[in-house]
């Protein structure tokens, strides 16, 4: 399976203009015959934009705005993995990620359970459900989103359910990149299974990112990486390649839960 990942400078408050920057990022994954397209957290209306624009621009999940990124994927032949403020029927505001596939279907959608800093506690509740593994084109899949990769239990449970892939979109910043370099390598490999991390690049606001999303692989490389700016990365993900790496490493199978 080929997927790509979309590094961007955050683009706040413009959800039209975000619409059309993955409009025109996604005819050019198709070109390169990719399956998934992943983009940072919350690419519709940029991160850093306080409780109020968050509260303002957020919708439900299957609201006028997914029913443009179902347009889309459905144009492109791709499916795509977008961040964008959730708004749930009581009012709740969430940190989400939704997965549209290439016929416009709607396969999974995930609310961030750990929130990060005070600008993630001001404007989003924190998700109450623990990630699930969905299908996707043969794939095992799991969302989680930033931070929550930054703890292991989240990502065992779930290589544990069966997660070939993780899918990561993230805003991660400066002076974090090590999370980048070190700690998405080191969850594909403990987990043995591949780890997308799409981040955002460049300057919102008060806050600057750090860049350097990929896509490790269960042996702990890197099968593809963007450095500090603007990129779309492409990379193959092969089940040959992933049962290699688990038979050489077998954490899962050799791990003892009954003494955690």
């Amino acid at each position: 399976m080929r997927i790509a990942l979309y590094q961007c400078q955050s683009q706040p408050l413009d959800v039209e203009g975000n619409l059309a920057r993955l409009q025109a990022r996604a005819r050019e994954a198709a070109q390169w015959d990719v399956e998934l397209l992943v983009l940072p957290e919350m690419f519709l209306s940029g991160y850093n934009i306080g409780a109020g624009v968050a509260r303002n621009l957020a919708q439900a999940s299957e609201g006028a705005n997914a029913e443009q990124v179902a347009q889309i994927a459905q144009q492109s032949g791709l499916a795509i993995l977008y961040g964008y403020p959730e708004l749930d029927e009581q009012g709740n505001v969430y940190n989400s990620v939704q997965l549209i596939d290439r016929t416009g279907t709607r396969l999974g959608n995930y609310r961030k359970t750990h929130l990060f800093g005070d600008a993630d506690r001001a404007m989003f509740s924190a998700g109450e459900q623990a990630p699930a593994v969905f299908e996707f084109n043969g794939w095992k899949l799991g969302l989680l989103i930033c931070y929550d990769l930054e703890f292991p239990e989240n990502a065992r449970r779930l290589a544990a359910a069966g997660a070939e892939l993780i899918l990561v979109p993230t805003a991660n910043m400066v002076p974090y990149g090590f999370i980048a370099e070190v700690t998405v390598r080191s969850r594909a490999f403990e987990n043995q299974c591949y780890v997308a991390y799409a981040n955002y690049c460049g300057k919102e606001m008060d806050f600057e990112y750090c860049g350097l999303s990929s896509i490790a692989g269960a042996d702990g490389q890197q099968i593809a990486k963007a450095g500090r700016d603007e990129a779309l990365i492409v990379g193959t993900l092969d089940k040959a390649t992933l049962a290699s790496a688990r038979s050489a490493f077998t954490y899962l199978n050799d791990r003892r839960p009954d003494l955690y």
